[in-house]
């Protein structure tokens, strides 16, 4: 366990990725690039990242069980549903579309670190740590679920 499993909200993580994807193509404008269908490949990511996190969050409704990341000892059930399955962590995933959509409006190339960054981040504070602890309180079920859906896609 390390100091900062479910400590800073994936959401902060999120956005501080996106500041940083902004400050790298602020400080590299050499190699911004402009293409025609730029703002709209954005906003179709960005429309399908919000969309993919609404869905999770239905889900999550619908099973009645709770969206917080930071206490995932509180669930009550494993959501199966949805988009649960395809992939284990939508809303993380949702995310990193939007911050990917974002990296696309900026047109930097180099603002894809965030991405990577935030991927590595969640994936190692976050989605281990949560994995452990769902592990440890729903048993075998939960560990048929890692073993037939993806983390990520």
């Amino acid at each position: 366990m390390s100091v900062l499993d479910h400590k800073i909200p994936p959401p902060i993580i999120g956005l501080s990725c996106a500041a940083l994807a902004w400050a790298v193509s602020w400080l590299t404008p050499r190699f911004d690039f402009d293409w025609p269908l730029q703002a709209a490949a954005a906003g179709v990511l960005a429309l399908l990242g919000a969309g993919l996190d609404l869905w999770a969050l239905f889900a999550f409704r619908s099973a009645r069980t709770t969206v917080n990341p930071l206490a995932p000892g509180r669930s009550s059930a494993v959501v199966l549903a949805g988009p649960y399955r395809f992939s284990r962590n939508p809303m993380y995933l949702g995310m990193a579309l939007l911050l990917l959509a974002w990296c696309v409006f900026l047109g930097n190339p180099l603002t894809a670190v965030s991405v990577v960054l935030f991927c590595a981040y969640i994936t190692r504070f976050q989605i281990l740590p949560e994995e452990r602890a769902l592990l440890a309180k729903f048993g075998a079920p939960y560990a048929s679920y890692l073993s037939e859906v993806r983390r990520w896609i």
